[in-house]
């Protein structure tokens, strides 16, 4: 077995300051899943609760926190 070589890096306190800029193709994204999800539990709730759940995964998984829609901003 080799050794493992680390090389610590010190955190640049600068680059944690940028503020994110919002794509508007990404917060579309977000309502459309919300709509899907909407119409899935409109039309038949317990036949479409796993594709809800994968819906709704997706959701929690691969949007940030500090996107909003626009109209929220």
């Amino acid at each position: 077995m080799g050794k493992i070589l680390t090389i610590p890096v010190l955190p640049d306190p600068a680059r944690r300051r940028t503020k994110r800029n919002s794509d508007t193709r990404y917060i579309e994204g977000q309502r459309l899943i919300v709509e899907a999800i909407r119409y899935l539990v409109k039309e038949d709730p317990e036949q479409n609760r796993e594709a809800v759940g994968l819906l709704s995964e997706h959701f929690r998984t691969q949007f940030r926190m500090s996107d909003r829609p626009i109209d929220l901003i």
